[in-house]
């Protein structure tokens, strides 16, 4: 199974459907800036389940109630998933692995820096940052589940893209 992460699409909506239509995920995260640009995304692949936190560009673009921070399991996997910005992650990463490691998660996924970051902790965590969907030409993540184990993880940019069609 695969699972297609977005982040900080900023209404620039082209790339993220690009992946889409690419990748053809079983599921889709988005993880902020723009939640309206997921919302929008969930419209038009209903078929395809959909997960998603809000930004620090989102206050007034979500539903109040609307989580921060989800610890789901998605395609049989556990994941921890936050935009990034109330973990600091623009200074480190050491509150969301600790926040991700409580929760049992098998991935950290997180946004905000718009700097694509995709590895594995040596106890096995996978911390995957997709980038920006918007920015810079557009980068996402990709994760390959099977049996319940992430077996693969990486950044997708628009020439895998290619490749893939």
């Amino acid at each position: 199974m695969k699972i297609l992460v977005l982040s900080d699409s900023h209404s620039a909506l082209r790339f993220m459907y690009d992946c889409v239509d690419a990748v053809k995920p079983d599921a889709i995260i988005h993880l902020g800036d723009y939640y309206d640009d997921g919302e929008a995304l969930k419209e038009d692949y209903p078929h395809i389940s959909f997960f998603q936190v809000p930004g620090n560009c989102d206050r007034y673009r979500c539903p109040p109630h609307v989580p921060e921070i989800l610890c789901h399991r998605v395609c049989g996997v556990e994941l921890y998933m936050t935009h990034g910005h109330k973990h600091n992650v623009k200074m480190y990463l050491g509150t969301l692995l600790r926040d991700a490691r409580a929760c049992r998660a098998q991935a950290a996924l997180y946004g905000h820096t718009h700097v694509a970051d995709c590895r594995q902790e040596e106890d096995g965590l996978w911390v995957l940052n997709p980038g920006s969907c918007g920015y810079g030409g557009g980068s996402a993540g990709l994760m390959e589940v099977e049996n319940g184990k992430i077996k693969a993880c990486r950044i997708l940019r628009q020439a895998d893209l290619e490749e893939m069609l």
